[in-house]
């Protein structure tokens, strides 16, 4: 059995490179009319049943946003970590 057999697949979120010195709006959120918007709470994104479905949105948007998927959980904690 491999490990791809047994783990279970892990919510994930679209982001967008927004640049190093700014974290602004940066996470997907689809809109029931289809249309996307943006948010800076990756809890407020579009949860997306897997990586490969995140990577897919992201592969879908143009080009110049630099969409790319990422692990909901990791992001939600990373965004709420006090340093």
């Amino acid at each position: 059995m491999s490990n791809r057999d047994t783990c279970a697949p892990q919510m994930a979120v679209v982001s967008r490179a927004t640049g190093a010195a700014t974290f602004g709006d940066r996470y997907l959120v689809l809109a029931e009319s289809g249309r996307f918007e943006w948010t800076a709470d990756p809890r407020q994104a579009t949860a997306f049943a897997s990586m490969r479905e995140a990577a897919r949105m992201a592969l879908r948007l143009p080009s110049a946003l630099r969409a790319f998927g990422l692990l909901r959980d990791i992001e939600v904690d990373a965004h709420y970590t006090v340093h």
